[in-house]
């Protein structure tokens, strides 16, 4: 049964707004290093910790590295941690990725999507978090500031989730949504609060009439095993990506799920994607749709898990599918999200045409037309049944 709570439409940037995520969180910590586009978020939450307007304890601490080391330490403690970054911010972590993830500490970092050198620049692509896509971390990616915001709240969940206990990057693209204004619905701190609920871990290295080992030597003898069960945590992510979703659809009025279909039922031609080059294509989809054109989109909000299934189901009728990718694989085949969705297809069955786009690296933009031009090149695959290339570059000077 719906519940609906109504918040405050005001402006923000997604930096700000996600701040504004984590001030109502109130988590116990906050360890972070500024980065652009990523700064104004802990700078933002730094002042609510001025103001007293949080009880967290704010470390300022000397590098991306050490952020995520404190972040462990006060998970591994029975704390609700959190910290923010971007780009070679998220690069210097790397190593503790991989530890916060196979202690199972529930650790929410809003990553603010950026390129990674060189050559040098601050500006967006999805190179950043499709390297650490296998770090055991999950991955949701927002389309808009509000969404940025809402999935700031819907990560505690997912995350503290007992069938998960897993860190998760709520990723939004640098600049274009870090530091664009949009009026977002900001909702009741006590709400919030209450659908966040109150972290209870199972385990605490401060507990000492239970003691427990964190972060052990662990060889041969049962390393693969632990991983493992990071497996399992993964594989139930899911169910409860869905369920938190649901209740806080019920919640906002807002529902949301693994994937999200766009004019995609009897769609003949259909863009995937993910991040906030989802909105232009929406755009698109009802421009050509109004001259009789059958397309469509297929959005991926949850990149990790990935929902395999659901993408197979949705796209294993369609005449000719696009996977859009922001990042590059040097050396593959194609890139990262193209090659998860044809192994999808590939493993349920199904066999539609599918190429493989590569836009916006280093921040370049990509305009509706250009949109209509990956449309225009499925309707001409379907009819000459050619996929080469598979892989193409969209706005890419020869």
């Amino acid at each position: 049964m719906e519940t609906r709570v109504k918040g405050k439409l005001l402006a923000f940037r997604g930096d700000e707004a996600v701040a504004e995520a984590m001030r109502q969180i109130n988590p116990d910590v906050v360890a972070a290093y500024p980065i652009t586009p990523q700064t104004e978020t802990v700078q933002a939450f730094s002042q609510f910790v001025a103001n007293g307007e949080v009880d967290t304890e704010f470390i300022a601490v000397e590098s991306e590295h050490a952020a995520m080391s404190a972040c462990i330490g006060a998970a591994a403690a029975g704390g609700r941690a959190q910290t923010a970054t971007s780009g070679p911010g998220l690069a210097l972590m790397w190593e503790m990725l991989w530890v916060a993830s196979g202690m199972r500490l529930p650790i929410v970092m809003p990553v603010v999507n950026r390129t990674l050198s060189a050559p040098i620049n601050i500006l967006c692509d999805h190179s950043d978090s499709m390297g650490a896509r296998d770090a055991g971390w999950l991955q949701l990616y927002a389309e808009s500031m509000q969404e940025a915001y809402d999935n700031t709240i819907q990560a505690v969940r997912i995350a503290e989730h007992p069938r998960v206990m897993l860190p998760i990057m709520s990723c939004l693209d640098g600049f274009i949504l870090g530091h664009s204004f949009e009026p977002i619905e900001i909702l009741p701190d006590e709400a919030v609060r209450e659908f966040v609920g109150t972290y209870k871990p199972g385990y605490s290295l401060l507990d000492v009439d239970h003691p427990v080992t964190y972060g052990p030597i662990d060889f041969h003898g049962h390393f693969f095993e632990h991983k493992r069960q990071q497996v399992d945590g993964m594989e139930s992510a899911p169910e409860v990506v869905l369920q938190v979703g649901r209740e806080f659809g019920e919640l906002t009025g807002r529902y949301y799920g693994l994937t999200e279909g766009y004019e995609l039922e009897d769609a003949d031609f259909v863009i995937v994607a993910l991040g906030s080059v989802t909105g232009t294509i929406k755009t698109v989809v009802d421009d050509l749709r109004q001259q009789g054109q059958r397309v469509g989109l297929l959005r991926i909000r949850c990149f990790r898990p990935f929902p395999a299934q659901e993408i197979a189901q949705a796209l294993g009728n369609k005449k000719a599918v696009a996977v859009l990718d922001r990042s590059l694989s040097f050396g593959a085949q194609a890139h990262q999200v193209y090659l998860e969705v044809v192994t999808a297809l590939y493993t349920h069955g199904y066999a539609p045409k599918v190429v493989n786009y590569v836009y916006g690296i280093g921040g370049r933009d990509t305009l509706p037309h250009e949109v209509e031009q990956v449309y225009r090149e499925l309707a001409e695959v379907d009819k000459t049944g050619v996929i080469q290339p598979v892989v193409r570059y969209l706005t890419v000077r020869e």
